[in-house]
């Protein structure tokens, strides 16, 4: 796996440029607008816990701007290693398995995130994001949830023979609805009682709950273990399922 690694941090540091605005400068930007913009027009109140809506808000995009990269860099780059530039068949004609194949794409996935997540957290303490030393811990809650979204999608590629249209769709009716209705930016009491039951079962928002907790502080410790046990599951769910569906289609 660490061979996998290797070779994309070869490929990274030559072309990190490339990646900057997605993995770094767009949660940023998300800020700066929503916390800073925004967020100058809303008052501390009951819907966000007391906080100013910087406060409010940071750890959020956070895990919102991890959630986004995990899933795009899932999907089409993990179809071309199938598909268009074939890297994958190249790599499993060698000792190295499916497994170890993806197992190397998880931990690089796990490190862009956290590189990103530190850039991310660093920035916000400058704009005074953070309150608590706690809010270190939200680097972490993203990478956990960026692999809750990413797992799965990687075993959807997997899967995907076409030019991968299932992830335009994906993007669309999934991940940006799935940031817009995951209290993101703003408690999922604004969203009516029929339609709450597509945020419970949002892994962002699980994400969401936890980073502001460690943020913020005040959380109820057990509704904290829920919401990690949920994007636990779903992380090994994923793994598991892609695991299967890489062996499926590299081993002839």
């Amino acid at each position: 796996m660490w061979l996998r690694v290797e070779g994309h941090w070869a490929w990274y540091r030559r072309y990190w440029r490339s990646s900057l605005y997605s993995s770094g400068i767009e949660p940023l930007l998300f800020l700066a607008a929503m916390g800073l913009g925004f967020g100058s027009q809303v008052e501390a109140g009951a819907a966000t816990g007391g906080h100013e809506y910087l406060h409010y808000v940071a750890p959020a995009l956070l895990v919102a701007g991890a959630t986004m990269s995990g899933m795009g860099e899932s999907s089409f780059p993990v179809l071309s290693g199938f598909k268009w530039q074939k890297d994958y068949i190249a790599v499993t004609a060698t000792p190295i398995t499916p497994g170890q194949l993806l197992g190397g794409q998880l931990m690089w996935l796990a490190i862009r995130l956290t590189l990103s997540g530190v850039i991310y957290g660093l920035v916000a303490l400058t704009f005074g994001a953070w309150l608590r030393p706690g809010a270190v811990l939200v680097v972490g809650v993203g990478v956990i949830t960026g692999l809750a979204c990413a797992a799965p999608v990687m075993a959807l590629a997997a899967a995907t023979y076409d030019e991968g249209r299932r992830f335009v769709v994906m993007f669309r009716f999934v991940m940006v609805p799935m940031m817009l209705f995951s209290a993101t930016f703003f408690p999922i009491e604004q969203i009516p009682i029929e339609l709450r039951w597509l945020t419970w079962i949002s892994p962002l928002w699980h994400g969401n709950e936890i980073a502001r907790a460690v943020a913020l502080g005040g959380a109820d410790p057990l509704a904290v273990a829920g919401h990690g046990g949920f994007l636990l599951a779903l992380l090994a769910g994923g793994v598991l399922l892609a695991k299967k569906l890489f062996y499926r289609r590299l081993v002839v």
